[in-house]
């Protein structure tokens, strides 16, 4: 099955960055996110944990929903760029972390859960709200990153290469010559 998603285009082209692009969204997903787990008080006990501050605490999830937005590219790829089923991916995509990485990291390793009631609750409704907001952000950000291979790098116009010899912009006037026309 993936063999035959690849040989369709799920892989990104050479002009693509959706390991940029799913960076991007992940750090912007984790605001929403952040007030979740601010509202559901889920970022005190694991600050009380490794005795920090629940800023530090939210300023590491934010590092790691970076890395789960770089690993939401790495993984889905062209796929995630779709505008009608990113949202699901992102959804998805974050219940997947919030099974691999909370859970056992703060209900099973140590001797008692780290969480548990409210702020247990808080941390599944974050991460699914950070799927969300990264699988609609995904695409807007992988659009904007996206260079095509018309302008190269976004820009109105080249100045080097190939490319610059066909761009209007860059043609200067002929100098006018010393004959005159009858």
């Amino acid at each position: 099955m993936l063999r035959m998603l690849q040989a369709h285009g799920l892989e990104a082209g050479p002009t693509q960055r959706p390991l940029l692009a799913g960076a991007i969204a992940g750090v912007s997903a984790a605001i929403p996110a952040l007030s979740i787990l601010a509202g559901f008080q889920s970022l005190d006990a694991p600050a009380r944990a490794i005795g920090t501050s629940a800023v530090a605490t939210g300023l590491v999830y934010a590092g790691l929903m970076l890395l789960g937005g770089i690993l939401h590219g790495w993984l889905f790829q062209r796929a995630a760029n779709d505008m009608r089923g990113g949202w699901l991916f992102g959804m998805a995509f974050g219940f997947v972390l919030w099974m691999l990485g909370p859970v056992p990291l703060l209900q099973w390793l140590p001797h008692q859960p780290t969480l548990h009631g409210y702020p247990a609750a808080g941390l599944l409704l974050a991460q699914l709200l950070w799927g969300l907001a990264m699988g609609v952000a995904f695409p807007l950000m992988h659009r904007h990153l996206h260079v095509s291979l018309e302008n190269g790098s976004g820009s109105t116009f080249q100045s080097t290469g190939p490319e610059a010899v066909a761009q209007t912009q860059m043609l200067r006037p002929l100098p006018p010559s010393g004959r005159r026309r009858r």
